[in-house]
């Protein structure tokens, strides 16, 4: 069936690993009439974690698309991965839905990556549900963790849907609002309602009065109203908690089991009733002259939509999963893809229900939707139906952190390997290839060691490449300190044309980020002005070589103040080799020095491993610039560090905070290295050369 924008309820499912979102979203299908039975993630039969890495590694590594009807409301639900290695999945999400439900588990409480997923929806301002989960669980404690989330994140927190017991007395939960309850079903069952049990009827009432609490401050007629009287029908609470949530003024609380299929109905009957249809939300679209200007999700403008994910399916081809901003798309529409500036032709539509694809006959503003074999359109890209240049704002994701230089163990397989690569970053956009030219290397970055071994586990397993993997060299820079000047004479003899040039040279340091300047200094026509040229590509040879590791020299001033030229032997060629002379024995004279890439990195810490972490940065040369609680016992260290003792720096981080801990890495600036660690770096930077030559 068809639904309109109103009618269209867009939902993430969001929080710390091994909170129980797959199973939550598994029982949801399950309640929602999708499957007929919910499947556990041991099983590897899950409707989200269907891939092989997947079902093998027993984790969400993709987010995963599915839908129902829940009173004649389509919700679009989004199973999101636990890891931070898969963050990118998570921000796709976020950008796609309207809510996120979050989910915390009632035995550990909020932990880490909770806190960093909170601070990224306030940033979106995104309205959120709290889903206490496993209240069945050992130690299950609801009031525990419910005060462990008003310390730990921000909001105004209301407790719509409480438990009957914890642990082993888990029993169900109840409807705050409508005042049922709703015991835990026999398996293969779904919830149904009855009346609260007397001994749970003085706690109810408590959160029924904060409830109406939380309503009047969603709308001024409602406050006044309350404040007057001192009371609100249900028509007011409903309508306060509605506008309330909405405006992302009130975080609504529900509880239950995912496992044991409790806290289901309630939850999906207020997304559907009371949550955000996708008309709340704004997308920012860039014009070609840079300006900007915010665009309503709306059915009443032509059709424009966002790619928020792509993925490369082995039956289907290309899947280009969309977000529809504007109008409406039907089956057998040419699309115009903005980036590439390439029309193409859209076949049929699909909506997902995991790996299953189901045919629609449209996709209206607001749905999520895919795609299929659209060669053109990529992650990030916007389509419409119109040529135009604007495009909506690119997916905001963080740098990458842990990287690994790769070759294919056989030179033959190199290309091969080259492509599945590519392959693998057009899916996921954390992950990125690159060539350093400087290093004649091939690095892979990702999020963290896990992401990148599962895609080259995937690749390994699927393509059979062997491939070598090895901590990639840093990409140092070169500099001098002091002016120098030199005089260097090219001249060669053959039987024809001789070569023959000279040229002086000055060289002076730069401040540190001026790179390079090249000046004009020559007075009376020692050197033809044709031949400057030439000079000055000599020196930028000279600089691309090095001085004294072989790494590009920067921030260097070079004037050429004189020289001397022959009527007949003289060329460009000439002028080259001699003004790289030049400069080479200038710098000889001008204390070249190695400078290194210094890194801003901000780690993430549980306030326990605080000490250690910056006592371990310190061993890494780094300078702490601060620290800061950010909520939830989580500590964020901002230090500057070298490059080179981060490149392992994942791995070992991982290992001194037993895997809680994550960070954030840029590249800062440059700065002068010297003693030993110039040595050693220089030293191998030579055996890298004489290996090469060898090779």
């Amino acid at each position: 069936m068809g639904y309109s924008t109103d009618r269209i309820r867009n939902v993430a499912i969001a929080g710390h690993g091994v909170t129980g979102k797959t199973t939550l979203f598994e029982h949801i299908l399950f309640s929602g009439g999708v499957i007929q039975k919910p499947e556990s993630v041991e099983s590897g039969k899950t409707v989200s974690d269907y891939s092989d890495e997947e079902i093998e590694r027993k984790i969400s590594v993709h987010a995963a698309f599915a839908h129902l009807n829940w009173e004649d409301t389509k919700i679009n639900f989004i199973d999101t991965p636990g890891s931070s290695d898969f963050i990118g999945e998570v921000l796709l999400s976020f950008r796609a839905c309207e809510m996120t439900i979050v989910l915390v588990d009632a035995r550990a409480g909020v932990q880490i990556e909770t806190v960093k997923l909170w601070r990224h929806l306030n940033e979106a301002k995104k309205p959120r549900i709290i889903f206490i989960d496993k209240m069945d669980g050992e130690r299950a404690d609801f009031e525990k963790t419910l005060a462990d989330v008003k310390e730990k994140l921000k909001g105004e927190f209301v407790p719509l849907c409480v438990p009957m017991g914890g642990s082993v007395d888990f029993k169900g939960v109840i409807d705050v609002f409508e005042r049922k309850s709703f015991a835990v079903p026999a398996d293969g069952q779904r919830e149904t309602p009855a009346e609260v049990p007397a001994e749970f009827a003085e706690s109810v009432e408590k959160f029924r009065q904060e409830l109406a609490e939380a309503a009047a401050e969603g709308d001024d007629e409602l406050l006044m109203k309350y404040l007057e009287t001192g009371s609100m029908s249900d028509g007011d609470v409903r309508k306060g908690l509605a506008q309330a949530f909405r405006a992302n003024m009130i975080v609504p609380i529900f509880a239950g089991s995912g496992l044991k299929n409790s806290g289901i109905l309630g939850l999906l009957d207020f997304i559907a009733e009371m949550g955000p249809d996708p008309t709340i939300g704004q997308e920012i679209l860039f014009a070609k002259d840079e300006t900007m200007k915010a665009v309503q999700i709306s059915p009443d403008q032509p059709f424009s939509a966002f790619v928020i994910k792509t993925a490369i399916d082995q039956f289907s081809g290309k899947l280009s999963f969309i977000k529809v901003i504007t109008g409406k798309l039907a089956h057998d529409t040419e699309i115009y893809n903005v980036k590439e500036t390439r029309k193409e032709k859209v076949g049929k539509l699909y909506a997902a229900q995991g790996k299953k694809l189901e045919e629609v006959q449209e996709l209206v503003a607001g749905d999520i939707g895919i795609l299929t074999k659209l060669q053109s359109v990529r992650t990030n890209d916007t389509i419409t139906i119109q040529e135009t240049s604007s495009t909506y704002r690119p997916l905001i994701l963080p740098t990458p952190t842990h990287r690994s230089a790769i070759n294919a163990k056989s030179k033959k397989e190199e290309d091969k390997l080259g492509e599945l690569l590519v392959r693998a970053a057009e899916e996921d956009p954390t992950f990125r290839i690159a060539f350093n030219p400087e290093t004649k290397e091939t690095v892979i970055s990702g999020m963290g060691e896990l992401q990148t071994a599962i895609i080259l586990d995937k690749i390994r397993k699927g393509q059979k490449i062997e491939m070598e993997t090895h901590v990639p060299r840093v990409a140092y820079r070169e500099t001098i300190r002091k002016a120098a000047a030199a005089e260097y004479t090219h001249k060669k003899q053959t039987g024809g044309h001789g070569q023959y040039a000279k040229v002086s040279l000055e060289i002076k340091p730069l401040a540190r980020g001026g790179n390079y300047k090249f000046e004009n200094k020559v007075f009376g026509g020692a050197i033809s002005k044709g031949y400057i040229p030439g000079v000055e590509k000599g020196v930028q040879m000279a600089l691309e070589s090095g001085i004294l590791a072989g790494y590009p020299v920067v921030d260097v001033e070079v004037a050429v103040t004189d020289g001397k030229e022959h009527p007949v032997d003289s060329s460009e060629l000439a002028f080259k080799l001699a003004s790289r002379g030049a400069f080479r024995d200038a710098a000889k004279n001008a204390q070249a020095v190695l400078l290194e890439p210094i890194m801003n990195l901000s780690v993430f810490v549980d306030d326990q491993y605080l000490g250690d972490v910056m006592s371990d940065l310190s061993g890494r040369r780094g300078k702490i610039q601060g620290e800061n609680s950010i909520g939830g016992g989580i500590q964020e260290i901002k230090a500057q560090v070298p490059l080179s003792e981060l490149l392992r720096y994942s791995i070992d981080l991982r290992s001194i905070t037993s895997g809680t801990a994550s960070f954030e890495i840029e590249f800062s600036h440059y700065q002068e290295l010297t003693g030993k660690l110039a040595d050693d770096v220089i030293k191998n930077a030579e055996a890298f050369r004489v290996k090469e030559e060898e090779e």
